[in-house]
């Protein structure tokens, strides 16, 4: 856990004039102001949805965790220039935002599901109450984190690291290089290598196991939150390729979550309605094999969308 410094003890939270605002000359941008860009709008935009968050409100958790994700698709990104000895502290923080975060999410994911109207019988009434009695636990919990001393020290420190961290003045000759490398050069030799790993690791999705295609939905989704980065940091000329890979990215992701949210609906409405046997919703199998096909179409589509 982050401790809390004697300035962290005594102040209250910054206003958002605090998050500086770096010149925004896209054609010379290095990586390190690149990268402070990126990250201090996620720390913006948790701060924008927080309130509504405590509230209960879906689309600010997603908006939340898309910011956390964003993140950390910024810190992989940009390594081995943002990883220094404070990021392992960061990085257990964000692992302990993110837990009451996704239980938040699923919970929300789950309950659209069930309220759909081919699933509404094969819920039933009893597990509908259970669900929505287990969402509103899991928005208590989070509504508890997000006001806590903790998350509130885990910002300053963010802020702090972002701004000022050692990762800025580290003296190993590759992170040293990095910084000042100009983001364009960078970007197109990051954004190859990110792409053909995307694309060796999806070749069998079709027979892929679950736990694999989360895997893999995980590293699309960070591969599209940095596309998205880059269309605001590159010169626009940039953008139309960036832009046709950032929507096959998003159709990928789109489905492998499709996949994943249809078994886990399954999976925790059976457990809750008194039926775990009983794990499979109507048309479980069709909708499954319609999606792999949606899916491995989509890899496909990815694979010959390149950004560089």
């Amino acid at each position: 856990m982050i401790r809390a410094s004697q300035s962290d003890r005594t102040e209250g939270p910054k206003p958002a004039q605090h998050l500086r605002k770096v010149p925004a000359t896209v054609a010379r941008l290095d990586c390190a102001t690149a990268f402070q860009r990126i990250a201090l709008g996620c720390i913006a935009n948790i701060k924008a949805h927080h309130g509504s968050a405590c509230a209960g409100d879906a689309e600010a958790v997603h908006q939340i965790r898309m910011a956390i994700t964003r993140l950390r698709a910024a810190v992989s990104f940009f390594a081995p220039m943002t990883v220094d000895a404070v990021w392992p502290r960061i990085k257990r923080e964000i692992a302990w935002l993110n837990a009451s975060l996704s239980a938040a999410r699923d919970s929300d994911v789950v309950i659209l599901y069930a309220q759909r109207k081919r699933y509404r019988a094969w819920t039933g009434q009893a597990g509908q109450q259970s669900l929505d009695q287990r969402r509103i636990q899991d928005h208590r919990r989070l509504a508890r984190s997000l006001r806590s001393g903790r998350f509130q020290r885990f910002m300053k420190a963010l802020l702090r690291w972002i701004e000022s961290g050692p990762w800025l003045v580290g003296s190993a000759r590759n992170a040293r290089d990095e910084r000042a490398e100009p983001l364009q050069a960078y970007s197109e030799w990051k954004l190859k290598h990110w792409h053909r790993r995307l694309v060796r690791k999806g070749h069998d999705l079709k027979t892929m196991e679950a736990s694999r295609r989360h895997r893999l939905r995980i590293k699309v989704k960070r591969y599209r939150y940095m596309l998205e980065a880059l269309m605001e940091n590159l010169p626009s000329r940039r953008h139309a390729k960036i832009r046709h890979a950032q929507r096959a990215a998003k159709r990928l992701q789109g489905g492998l979550g499709d996949l994943r949210d249809l078994q886990r609906f399954g999976h925790v409405a059976a457990a809750l309605s008194g039926e775990p046997g009983n794990g499979c919703p109507p048309g479980y199998a069709e909708q499954r094999r319609e999606l792999l096909v949606e899916v491995v179409t989509a890899c496909r589509s990815l694979k010959k969308t390149r950004p560089y």
